[in-house]
């Protein structure tokens, strides 16, 4: 059984909306690349007008806009013809798509369809999409390991920080993660049509590099030591 993870929706102080600027410039930084794989890699053979493209873990922030107007944009220039755009938003069922749709961009050039699922698994039709994106979403498991929830097992991850994990617990995700990443791709295998483009953007560590040694994983860190204070404190369990 997958677990679902969201963002935490509406347009209020505290939610992605608000806190997403990060992923936003991230996503802006690589329009260039994204702009010359669509040039260069991308190959429809039109049987119509219409191009369809899906954002996998959509959220319900502006991010998603933003990456469906690059691929909008980059696929106009390289084929400069009228072409009707289709865009298929997906994420997780919990996901906030009444802001979602609520937000969408008033002058936008394309149909908008909500696709409540896993992206885990299939989502849309065989060959129904062209280009398809996944931005800074595919970090997550679809599940936390049992073993790592057991308070009697071996591996029983009781810390909270990067750098209080084990060797066996980091396998138990590394594990997972190889079993949700090859079905994600397999999944879009079979939705992406001939010639189509799946471009997958996210963080990443160079080998050797450890999570705590990076600045978010020091945060990690500090938020996890205060946390464990606290429960010490019998402040939270």
């Amino acid at each position: 059984m997958s677990t679902s993870f969201t963002m935490i929706g509406g347009e209020g102080p505290n939610s992605y909306r608000e806190h997403s600027k990060y992923q936003g410039a991230l996503l802006e930084a690589a329009k260039q690349m994204i702009n010359e794989t669509i040039s260069t890699k991308l190959d429809i053979n039109f049987t119509s007008n219409l191009v369809n493209i899906a954002d996998f873990g959509c959220s319900s922030g502006p991010n998603t806009f933003a990456a469906v107007q690059m691929i909008i944009d980059a696929v106009e220039h390289k084929y400069r013809q009228d072409i009707e755009f289709q865009v298929f938003f997906n994420d997780s069922p919990n996901n906030d798509f009444n802001t979602l749709f609520k937000t969408l961009p008033p002058a936008r050039k394309y149909l908008a369809t909500g696709v409540p699922g896993s992206f885990f698994g299939r989502v849309l039709p065989r060959s129904s999409f062209h280009v398809g994106i996944c931005s800074y979403s595919l970090h997550f498991v679809s599940k936390i390991p049992k073993e790592i929830k057991d308070r009697d097992s071996p591996v029983w991850n009781k810390d909270i920080q990067c750098t209080g994990y084990s060797k066996e617990v980091a396998k138990l995700y590394f594990d997972q993660y190889k079993i949700d990443l090859g079905s994600f791709l397999s999944a879009r295998a079979q939705e992406l049509v001939p010639g189509g483009l799946m471009l997958l953007l996210g963080s990443c560590l160079p080998n050797g590099v450890k999570m705590s040694e990076t600045v978010p994983g020091m945060m990690v860190d500090i938020i996890g030591s205060s946390l464990n204070e606290i429960a010490k404190q019998n402040t939270l369990s």
